[in-house]
C-alpha cells in the first residue's frame, strides 16, 4: 500500500459524514508504519474504545476507501464468538478477534443498516499474514498456499467486505 496522508485518509470515508471523518483520531505514527507490508491501514480509536477504522486502496485505482467500524459490545461478543479472523484467517485466543460492524454507505447506512465481519482485534491482518507480527495468542494455519497467494486471499476477503459496505451507495 502507498503511504497515505491525513487529508487522503479523511476524504476516503464512505460510511460516515465529512464532519465525523474530520473529527476521528488518526494513528499517531503514520510516517513510521510499514506501508509496503500493509494491504490496508487499520486502527482502533484510543479516544473511543468502541470504534475502529479501516482504509484500503481501491483495486480499480479509484483511490482509497475508508470505513468506520463499531466494535460489538462485550455482551454481544460473548454470544457471537469466533477465534478466526475472516479477513486473514489468523487464529487468535483470549479476545484477539472482534466482531466489527460497519454502517452501509449511503441511505441504507443512515437508516442504521450494517454489515459485520470477524477481524483481528488490532486490525494487523497484513502483518500476521506476512509473519511480521506474532504472539503467544496467535495461531497461523499451516497452508500449502504461497505467501503471495495468502496475501491475495486476504485482499479478496477485504475487497468482498468493502463491496458489501459500498454496494447500496453505487
Amino acid at each position: 500500500m502507498e503511504p497515505l496522508d491525513e487529508l487522503r485518509i479523511r476524504a476516503s470515508f464512505v460510511n460516515c459524514s465529512k464532519g465525523e471523518a474530520k473529527r476521528l483520531n488518526l494513528p499517531r505514527d503514520l510516517a513510521d508504519l510499514p506501508w509496503a507490508d500493509l494491504d490496508f491501514l487499520g486502527w482502533r480509536d484510543p479516544g473511543a474504545p468502541d470504534r475502529a477504522y479501516l482504509v484500503a486502496e481501491d483495486g480499480a485505482g479509484a483511490g482509497p476507501t475508508g470505513v468506520a467500524l463499531r466494535i460489538a459490545s462485550s455482551a454481544r461478543r460473548n454470544l457471537l464468538r469466533s477465534s478466526l479472523c475472516s479477513i486473514c484467517l489468523t487464529g487468535h485466543s483470549a479476545g484477539g478477534v472482534d466482531l466489527l460492524a460497519a454502517p452501509l454507505a449511503g441511505p441504507a447506512g443512515r437508516r442504521g443498516d450494517t454489515v459485520a465481519v470477524y477481524m483481528c482485534a488490532d486490525l494487523a491482518c497484513s502483518l500476521y499474514v506476512r509473519g511480521r507480527k506474532s504472539g503467544a495468542t496467535v495461531r497461523r494455519i499451516e497452508e500449502t498456499l504461497t505467501l503471495r497467494e495468502q496475501i491475495e486471499r486476504t485482499r479478496r476477503n477485504l475487497d468482498a467486505f468493502l463491496a458489501k459496505v459500498t454496494a447500496t451507495a453505487a
